[in-house]
């Protein structure tokens, strides 16, 4: 199965903010500018997460996206658009030392979003284009090497990612 995972353009955010699943506005010369870039196959159906900032793409990319909400980012509860700087110290420190359960904000563990990307996943019967987030394509692209959820998500916490906004990855 070929999947051709696609980061949504820089949402409309102030840098140093914690966003996740917050649906954020993307400028619409931003929007235009990753879709003029895009080379992607033609034919294959495009899913993508219902947030504006990935759904808008969607539906320059296809006529009917299928829209999944298992797409969408993390939830960081309480943490979701506070300045990275104001959440406290020993909440962060808690998180870094148990990324894979820890449930900042008292939102969603990354664990628990390893298992709502592994069941689309297993859903998925060809090969698709799907408009996400660069927490989801991590865990799509270690769901798609074979891993375990509770496997996806020590992958996916144990590093920074280096997706840049409106890029490409082929799986």
């Amino acid at each position: 199965m070929k999947l051709v995972l696609v980061r949504h353009p820089q949402p409309l955010v102030a840098p140093g903010i914690c966003y996740g699943s917050t649906d954020l506005a993307v400028a619409p010369e931003q929007l235009e500018q990753t879709w003029a870039a895009l080379r992607l196959p033609a034919d294959l159906p495009v899913y993508s997460s219902p947030l504006r900032r990935c759904a808008e793409l969607a539906a320059r990319l296809s006529p009917s996206p299928r829209y999944d909400a298992r797409l969408a980012e993390m939830h960081f509860g309480a943490w979701e658009m506070q300045p990275w700087d104001a959440i406290p110290r020993a909440a962060i420190d808690a998180w870094a030392a148990d990324m894979v359960h820890y449930r900042p904000g008292n939102g969603e563990s990354v664990l628990q979003m390893a298992e709502r990307i592994t069941a689309f996943y297993g859903e998925l019967d060809g090969d698709a284009i799907i408009v996400c987030h660069a927490g989801a394509m991590r865990l799509l692209t270690a769901r798609h090497a074979g891993l375990a959820p509770a496997d996806m998500a020590l992958q996916a916490a144990q590093a920074a990612h280096q997706i840049p906004y409106g890029s490409t990855l082929t799986l």
